[in-house]
């Protein structure tokens, strides 16, 4: 336990990342953002999908590098990602004035990479395994002397994923549910931890999608379980195909997670759908999957009047929004 990320560096982090990230507004998925009279749950969307890159990692990838000292900085960063997070080590990078080197996926999707190159970053393919893309950082940080930014294995990125619920219970103290996705856990680690040091009684419910269940078979075998590249690169969430939740974000899941949920495609699917067009909202597949639980699953989740769901992203290819959307 003593190894948890604590609010006050969360707190910390929150001021590094002041003026750099966002604070993205509580969107109202129904009209009314209160509970209504007749008790039905309202449900608000946490818009990180409103962030420079279009997702939250920047958070985590800004916190960590600005806590770098300045000759570990100079030397550059280095990270392994499908998208989402070396689109943030390299946004923070550039505005530090460093060299980002990112590890990603062939199968990482052509608008996360060609973002990322457009930011000055350079990127090294691999195959999709979790083992492929952490070998090959760790190999190029050794070489080079890069430092190297995990994409949530590490507490600085845990910490600066946790201002997204430091701000989430600031704007509604009387938040019940928080509905959060999953891929390696950094996000729920940080948000987790930062909502129940804040408001104790509100349930944290992580969110991932059915063909992508590690986290919750790792909550219900009490160790993290990994599952294969081939059964996580199923789903659509590209974002959350990770095989393995991180060891210290599962410490955190242990000790501030209140239950797993599991979505489907075709959930996935229309709640990218129902954003757009109810929220005017864009979501990527992995940004969605917070909402589908509530949109799908109500009757599995915590019983509540105010609900927050979390958009983590929304870096969706066009062509897959359009078939979408049609």
């Amino acid at each position: 336990m003593s190894d948890l990320v604590t609010t006050p560096e969360i707190e910390r982090a929150a001021e590094r990342i002041a003026g750099v990230a966002v604070r993205t507004p509580l969107v109202p998925f129904r009209r009314d953002p209160a509970p209504s009279a007749s008790g039905a749950p309202a449900l608000l969307v946490k818009a990180e999908s409103l962030q420079p890159i279009g997702a939250f990692k920047l958070r985590g990838a800004y916190s960590a590098i600005s806590s770098l000292d300045p000759e570990e900085r100079s030397r550059g960063v280095v990270t392994h990602s499908s998208g989402n997070h070396a689109q943030a080590v390299a946004y923070a990078a550039r505005a530090l004035g460093t060299k980002a080197v990112l590890v990603m996926p062939h199968t990482a999707p052509a608008v996360k990479v060609e973002a990322c190159i457009a930011l000055g970053a350079e990127v090294v393919h691999v195959e999709p395994t979790a083992q492929a893309r952490a070998e090959t950082a760790d190999k190029l940080a050794a070489a080079h002397g890069f430092a190297l930014i995990p994409p949530y294995d590490d507490a600085r990125v845990i910490a600066g994923q946790g201002t997204v619920g430091l701000e989430i219970v600031q704007d509604r103290p009387d938040v019940d549910v928080v509905l959060v996705p999953i891929g390696g856990g950094g996000l729920v680690a940080g948000v987790s931890a930062a909502v129940k040091a804040l408001r104790p009684e509100a349930k944290i419910v992580g969110v991932e999608p059915a063909l992508a269940a590690d986290a919750r078979d790792s909550m219900a075998a009490g160790r993290p379980v990994e599952w294969a590249a081939e059964e996580t690169g199923r789903t659509l969430a590209d974002a959350l195909r990770v095989q393995r939740v991180g060891d210290l974000p599962y410490a955190h899941m242990r000790a501030h997670v209140d239950a797993v949920v599991t979505v489907t495609e075709d959930e996935i699917r229309q709640t990218m759908r129902r954003l757009v067009r109810e929220a005017r909202l864009v979501a990527e597949p992995g940004g969605a999957v917070a909402t589908a639980a509530f949109l799908y699953h109500l009757a599995e989740l915590p019983e509540g009047r105010t609900y927050v769901s979390i958009l983590s992203g929304g870096n969706v290819d066009p062509a897959l929004l359009l078939d979408v959307l049609s």
